[in-house]
């Protein structure tokens, strides 16, 4: 239950009569005790004898139709008595069992073939030990072998080259002596003094694809020559580094040019018709080093604590696990897309190789460097990554690195001067991010939050399932408001940085987000007004009445929340919106707002009551339907000083981005009608307007040319 400002339930006493004694799926609890008890409703037990019945029809209704619409649900729950969310979520559970059941089979199968595979290979071996010359004595020679003995011998043999080539790998990695091994077709094998920049054009040339065995040595070489540039990049400072009137550091070309770019070492000059983006920025954060390199390292946990800044990301090939149980001396080949959240800026795509070494003061770093070919590139990621170095009471010094290669042509004038400064894709966002996320971790597992504040969700559980949904909410967001190669916006209406841009997703069988027709819209536009001001009256639940359209204008209250930074703005809160419309009278809202250095997020959902009540219990927030919408806020661009690379300053005002996420139809193979998006469209365009209104001051800014 949620203890709100008012002292009273906002989640409905109904609701806990009927789900206190049954799981999600709508199956009832077995609790003698409660049947004994005199003073239960008969309602209640009525409830419970009828329970297997129904468990029957829904069994019966499920070999017949395993994905029943909203009307066949709707009928259902009218027949047995149950609630429509409990019928929805039983057809959930039973389709995953199913699905579990399956590949529990399958499981079993590949098992039972696989210890087959291993008797035969015992026994392929036993052959091979005793195989002699029917006429000698002797070893059997080749002729005399059997099929597969030859084939098992040639396959060791492989398996004993492949022991001595991460052998020698791991053991460059860690300084210990190498064993020779050949770099086939490699351009070092060729010329034995090639330089850095001959190694980065090789990889360049033959990594399109994940390396085979004979280019990995490549990959090697060109790792090792980036984490010596970046250790270099992050420990060094003037003259390489010159700092801004903003307290930013910026990159001095000539002297970046004159230490790296060199015939004997280095790895390359910039390519023509691309231009150079270089940041650093450093920061302690509430994390042990160990965990950092595991999130860098770990694809899904680093998609998901960057959700904000990576759309996509994948690990094509692992060439090296590291050594010594831990990630030292990892190395495996990426493609990530990077974003900014704003339909205007395109995404980047960026094909590297990510290396992970333990250096000899007990410091870690993480470099990446593109493999990308010279030809088309449009975004080429020099030697950029982090060193983390241990800091007292379990914290970590981070300094950041980002250094790429771009063509940002693409990018929509009132964003150039935040993306030409580095500060959109720059070091500066990934600290930001990376210490608010760190806050974020360490609030979900914080056990002595005090019980006397109002509003605040002391269960451990339930802190961790709404944290948890609020994170999914967040991704959703982000991944679906930027201009991803995966994405295709269209254009609605209005010219300049206010045109409406639409794009529809199909839901089928997602149980975090509703069946049916799922219409995107989004804008971007430029304010007069401070980041900080924008931010904070949009998170103010009181002002909401403002600019949400689709509140009525009723009264928005705080019902319950999750403190997760140091930063008052960073908060999951639960809203309840108190509207004269008695059908919106128990609308809940899930609101988080977060904000750091690089810029800032509110973004909400509509969430249902029963749901909602599953999730502060510590039920599982996965299968709750989110359809996020809300608003990024970014800078519009350096403050208060000119910046060489951009050509432009920022005039301290906002670039606002406002995104809707709306269920146009709840069959999914039905048509988009166009009144429906005339809608959409007249919503979002409304809401603009009522920010405007709300935050614009006299004597604003000018605009960005």
């Amino acid at each position: 239950m949620i203890r709100g400002r008012d002292s009273m339930d906002p989640l409905g006493d109904e609701f806990e009569s009927r789900s206190g004694s049954e799981n999600v799926d709508g199956d009832a609890v077995d609790n003698a005790e409660q049947e004994q008890d005199p003073n239960q409703r008969p309602r209640k037990k009525r409830y419970h004898r009828h329970t297997q019945h129904q468990i029957q029809e829904m069994e019966a209704f499920f070999k017949e139709c395993p994905h029943p619409d909203d009307k066949q649900r709707k009928e259902l729950s009218r027949e047995l008595g149950l609630e429509p969310l409990q019928v929805k979520f039983w057809f959930q559970n039973k389709r995953t069992q199913m699905k579990n059941q399956h590949e529990r089979h399958e499981n079993s199968q590949l098992r039972a073939d696989n210890d087959k595979l291993r008797a035969e290979n015992m026994r392929y071996k036993e052959a091979l030990s005793s195989a002699s010359c029917p006429n000698c004595g002797g070893p059997a020679a080749l002729g005399e072998m059997s099929f597969d003995e030859h084939h098992l011998r040639v396959e060791n043999a492989r398996l004993r080259d492949e022991i001595d080539r991460i052998s020698a790998i791991a053991a460059k990695y860690v300084g210990k002596p190498m064993v020779p091994f050949p770099v086939l077709s490699s351009p070092l094998a060729a010329a034995p003094g090639a330089s850095a920049y001959d190694v980065f054009a090789g990889a360049a040339s033959v990594l399109q694809a994940p390396p085979d065995d004979k280019q990995q040595g490549v990959v090697v070489e060109l790792a090792v020559a980036a984490m010596e540039e970046l250790l270099r990049m992050a420990r060094l400072d003037d003259p390489l580094w010159a700092t801004t009137v903003d307290q930013a550091l910026a990159l001095d070309e000539e002297e970046y040019a004159r230490m790296f770019i060199d015939p004997r070492g280095g790895l390359g000059p910039k390519q023509y018709g691309l231009v150079s983006e270089a940041s650093r920025d450093a920061a302690v954060v509430i994390m042990t080093p160990a965990s950092l390199v595991e999130i860098l390292m770990d694809v899904n946990q680093y998609a998901a604590v960057f959700s904000s800044i990576v759309s996509r990301a994948a690990t094509l090939e692992v060439l090296s696990t590291g050594v010594a149980g831990c990630y030292d001396g990892a190395l495996q080949v990426m493609s990530v897309e990077f974003q900014v959240p704003s339909p205007l800026v395109p995404t980047r795509e960026s094909y590297f190789v990510r290396y992970c070494k333990r250096n000899a003061d007990g410091a870690w770093a993480v470099v990446d460097v593109s493999l990308d070919g010279l030809q088309g590139v449009k975004c080429r990621r020099r030697p950029s990554g982090c060193l983390i170095q241990e800091a007292p009471n379990g914290y970590s010094k981070v300094t950041w690195v980002e250094h790429v290669e771009v063509d940002d042509r693409s990018v929509h004038n009132i964003y150039k001067p935040l993306v030409g400064s580095g500060l959109a894709f720059g070091a500066r966002r990934w600290v930001g991010v990376l210490g608010r996320q760190c806050e974020r971790l360490a609030s979900a597992m914080a056990s002595n939050i005090p019980t006397s504040d109002i509003g605040v969700i002391t269960s451990s559980e339930g802190r961790k399932s709404m944290l948890k949904l609020a994170e999914r909410m967040v991704a959703s967001f982000c991944g679906g408001v930027t201009a991803s190669v995966a994405h295709q916006w269209t254009t609605l209406s209005g010219s300049g940085a206010e045109d409406v841009r639409v794009m529809t997703r199909k839901s089928v069988d997602d149980p975090g987000r509703p069946p049916g027709i799922v219409l995107n819209a989004a804008t971007s536009f430029w304010l007069p007004v401070p980041p900080k001001r924008v931010f904070d009256f949009l998170r103010d639940e009181t002002s909401r009445s403002e600019w949400d359209i689709l509140s009525n204008g009723g009264i928005v209250q705080e019902m319950a929340h999750i403190a997760n930074g140091r930063d008052h703005g960073n908060c999951v809160s639960l809203l309840r919106v108190n509207s004269t419309n008695s059908n919106q009278s128990n609308m809940l809202i899930l609101q988080e707002s977060c904000t750091d250095a690089s810029g800032s997020y509110v973004i909400y959902a509509p969430v249902d009551v029963v749901a909602m009540n599953v999730v502060l219990n510590g039920g599982d927030p996965d299968y709750v339907a989110l359809l996020p919408s809300g608003f990024a806020i970014l800078p519009d661009g350096p403050a208060g000083t000119m910046h060489a690379a951009a050509g432009a300053t920022g005039t301290g005002g906002s670039l606002l981005t406002v995104a809707f996420q709306i269920l146009v139809d709840s069959v999914p193979t039905a048509k988009l009608s166009l009144g429906s998006v005339a809608t959409v469209n007249s919503l979002i365009a409304c809401t603009v307007e009522r920010i405007k209104t709300a935050v614009i001051s006299n004597g604003g800014a000018s605009p960005p040319q």
